[in-house]
């Protein structure tokens, strides 16, 4: 179906839009026209009031609805985020697998591999965080399963994959330098996080290869005046940078600190996680976060729109730029995906949503949801 979306606001990635229309037809962006030029052979929907955008983009997520993908891995739990997500405005994720055993890991990839087969079309690929992180930043991964990278290993996770693993959260500083070589030569998102760090090993590491970091300012060593550590070399070299805008795992002040340093190179994910009992990973929802059963800081209550809506309502953060930290900024680390962009040619991935940040509806591929 050609579908015409009138009489929003139009937020295309690059620039605000009034009295426009979005033209989707074959499941793509046709055209922009003045909502009084629309052509024949076109369903019009009137959105009187309501936002139009890109469909938000979140590279870090666990689980949803009671399914926990990340610590028990199965095609069930994909399933279950998709759907949620889809229903949030969410056109896009990565299904992500904490630190585990070998087991597990591969429980992760074979279920990413079988997933792809059923998918809606918002499923990205598998983002691997761990469990080739630093102990001394840990937080709530369990430290008997991280180790040092050994090149035969991830070589056979990679073969196994078969393209589904996407992207992976290591420590730098502690792998040898044919783990990174290999990882980036394989197209993996490669992404610093759990990691301990000094200013000068970031400085050689950030952006040779290492595209991305994870998770700002968690699970990283503090800002010291003396030992300035992995966050100014951030600051400084600016790889594209994940940061949970919750209020708990980050404050909004230090949030504002990361926008003004990074630019758009700042991009939102939720590392939203959902209530389990059973494996290592047990979270307990305590009405406005999720910890472990000691108590440790675990993932997010998040979803991508309340990120956003945090951005503007909290932080400063103008409505255009916040709906780019969850959709443009995060398209651009994937490349080579017409994703994030209200632009012709690209996939009519599109969220709705009123000036409250109240969900309205979701197109995906051009169609409604």
């Amino acid at each position: 179906m050609s579908v015409a979306l009138i009489n929003a606001s139009l937020f295309t990635g690059t620039e605000k839009l009034e009295n426009k229309a979005l033209l989707v037809k074959d499941g793509m962006i046709s055209s922009i026209v003045k909502n009084t030029e629309v052509p024949e052979g076109f369903h019009t929907v009137d959105l009187t009031g309501l936002n139009v955008a890109p469909g938000l983009i979140d590279l870090q997520i666990y689980g949803s609805g009671g399914k926990l993908f990340g610590g028990l891995p199965d095609v069930e739990g994909l399933a279950q985020m998709e759907d949620d997500l889809l229903q949030q405005g969410t056109t896009g994720f990565m299904a992500t697998a904490g630190t585990n055993s070998d087991d597990v890991v591969f429980k992760a990839i074979d279920a990413a591999k079988e997933y792809r087969h059923k998918a809606r079309g918002n499923y990205l690929g598998l983002h691997l965080e761990g469990p080739y992180l630093n102990v001394k930043r840990k937080g709530a991964h369990p430290e008997n399963f991280i180790k040092k990278g050994a090149l035969a290993e991830i070589k056979s996770w990679v073969e196994r994959a078969e393209g589904e693993l996407k992207m992976m959260t290591i420590a730098p500083e502690i792998q040898d330098q044919d783990v990174i070589d290999y990882l980036y030569s394989k197209d993996i998102i490669i992404s610093a996080g759990h990691s301990d760090a000094s200013y000068e090993e970031a400085l050689g590491f950030l952006n040779k290869p290492i595209q991305a970091a994870t998770h700002l300012y968690n699970a990283m060593p503090p800002i010291h005046h003396r030992q300035p550590g992995l966050v100014p070399a951030i600051f400084k070299l600016k790889p594209y940078t994940s940061v949970v805008a919750d209020g708990i795992h980050v404050s909004f002040p230090m949030i504002e600190l990361a926008k003004r340093e990074l630019g758009n190179r700042l991009f939102l994910i939720t590392d939203a996680v959902t209530e389990a009992n059973e494996g290592i990973y047990q979270h307990v929802f305590t009405g406005e976060k999720y910890t472990m059963p000691d108590g440790t800081l675990s993932g997010s209550c998040l979803t991508m729109l309340k990120a956003v809506e945090n951005c503007v309502t909290k932080v400063g953060i103008t409505l255009e730029e916040a709906l780019r930290m969850g959709s443009t900024y995060p398209a651009e680390l994937l490349k080579g995906r017409k994703l994030g962009l209200l632009k012709v040619g690209y996939d009519a991935n599109i969220i709705v949503f009123n000036n409250q940040f109240k969900h309205h509806s979701t197109y995906l591929s051009g169609k409604l949801i």
